[in-house]
């Protein structure tokens, strides 16, 4: 029943000879960019570096656009309170109003608040990083400053040049004795300002040369911790000091004089050194992260895998690499239960 199946001279050869292992071709997923076996690096086309180091690239664009955000709000800073305007006359460091000079509590305060404006005193005055503005409650801003290299705000000189000849005003002695030190401040603060803005509008155009070589990274992350620094600076500077000039101008008890901060100019200086902070973080994390074009080139670091499976890759001795083919799974033959003819 069960018969004993007869093989043929051709079929028992083959059957004691293994079959040869199919050919398999090298496949692009297989291969590192620079292999141990020095079978040299993979070469890639223009097109496949730059979509390799696409990440890099995006940071050094963000970076970029930090350092644009920086320079707009440190330019806001620089023309706020020039020139008599409602949107720039917001922008000021700080804001002096001796419109009620005199106290309530004084008899005849009013009357006497009255005489003075008609001795020269405007209602407030406004400091801003070229000059100060002046005007009245009713009426706003009416006149401001020309605009004056190294300013510094010096109130007693404002105030006693206004008056009519021969009258004067007792200021705070707090103003008089911080007005050496303020003029120093201020002049520092400038220089901060005008030397930031300046080396961080270069530093919009020369940070994208980041994503060539980690070489060229470094000198541009010090440049943009220095244009960080400097703005900072500028910021930290200018908020103690007129923090300081705010308290030092409100203390006094037998004047009547109110200071305000400026909350816009404020806001707009940190603003710029955030931003600019943020360029100089992002710089230092790409000088240890995100492959460059050189380190893709020399194969030290493969950058996205995106570029790699578009095109077929060549290795250094132009041979192409193919992809791996798809394995196609054996189909088992069902063993047959049945009788052979015999020859």
């Amino acid at each position: 029943m069960f018969g004993r199946r007869k093989y043929s001279s051709d079929e028992e050869v083959a059957e004691t000879v293994p079959a040869a292992a199919p050919s398999r071709t090298l496949s692009s997923s297989d291969r590192t960019l620079t292999d141990d076996n020095h079978h040299g690096a993979i070469h890639l086309s223009k097109a496949q570096i730059k979509r390799a180091t696409r990440v890099r690239f995006g940071w050094a664009l963000f970076s970029s656009f930090c350092l644009l955000v920086s320079v707009v709000f440190i330019i806001l800073v620089e023309v706020g309170n020039t020139q008599v305007g409602n949107i720039v006359n917001k922008i000021y460091f700080l804001k002096i109003d001796v419109s009620d000079i005199i106290p309530v509590s004084v008899p005849d305060a009013t009357l006497i608040n009255s005489i003075a404006q008609t001795l020269g005193l405007h209602d407030f005055y406004t400091v801003g990083l070229w000059g100060f503005c002046q005007g009245y409650n009713g009426q706003g801003v009416t006149e401001c400053s020309k605009p004056e290299t190294l300013y510094w705000f010096n109130p007693v000189d404002i105030l006693q040049s206004q008056l009519l000849a021969g009258a004067t005003i007792a200021l705070p002695a707090q103003i008089n004795t911080i007005l050496d030190l303020i003029h120093i401040i201020s002049n520092v603060m400038f220089g901060l300002f005008l030397a930031g803005a300046c080396l961080n509008f270069l530093l919009i155009f020369i940070v994208p040369l980041s994503i060539y070589s980690r070489w060229s990274n470094l000198p541009i992350a010090i440049l943009v911790f220095i244009g960080a620094l400097l703005t900072a600076g500028a910021s930290i500077v200018a908020t103690v000091m007129f923090i300081i000039f705010q308290v030092a101008i409100t203390s006094a008890t037998d004047l009547n004089i109110k200071a305000n901060i400026g909350i816009e100019m404020f806001v707009f200086m940190w603003i710029a050194a955030v931003a600019a902070i943020v360029a100089w973080l992002t710089h230092m994390g790409m000088c240890c992260c995100c492959a460059t074009r050189r380190d893709v080139r020399t194969g030290r670091k493969r950058g996205s895998g995106k570029a790699y499976r578009e095109g077929n890759l060549r290795d250094t001795a132009g041979v192409a690499v193919e992809e791996k083919p798809v394995k196609e799974k054996k189909r088992r033959a069902l063993p047959t239960f049945g009788r052979t003819p015999r020859e």
